[in-house]
């Protein structure tokens, strides 16, 4: 079975241990053909806290860690200089 990997931007990180990541998936529209822009946000287990907001990360699948969250941080692809 292949493993699920996505990358995304780190939208907030308030939780502890934890990131919502968003993934845009740019899709034509059915009927009209347009390209959409969809995003979809996932909730990804950061360990170490590193990621902050606008950081583009990598995340992969994994087992259930808590009720809303099946994915965890591979890697930080760009970091967001500290304002």
């Amino acid at each position: 079975m292949a493993v699920k990997e996505r990358v995304g931007t780190v939208v907030s990180n308030k939780m502890q241990k934890t990131v919502v990541v968003a993934v845009e998936n740019r899709v034509p529209h059915p009927k009209y053909g347009k390209t959409m822009v969809q995003t979809k946000r996932y909730k990804a287990h950061d360990e170490n806290n590193e990621c902050q907001i606008g950081d583009r990360i990598r995340i992969r699948e994994t087992r259930p860690l808590s009720k809303n969250k099946r994915w965890v941080v591979v890697e930080t692809l760009s970091h967001t200089p500290d304002a």
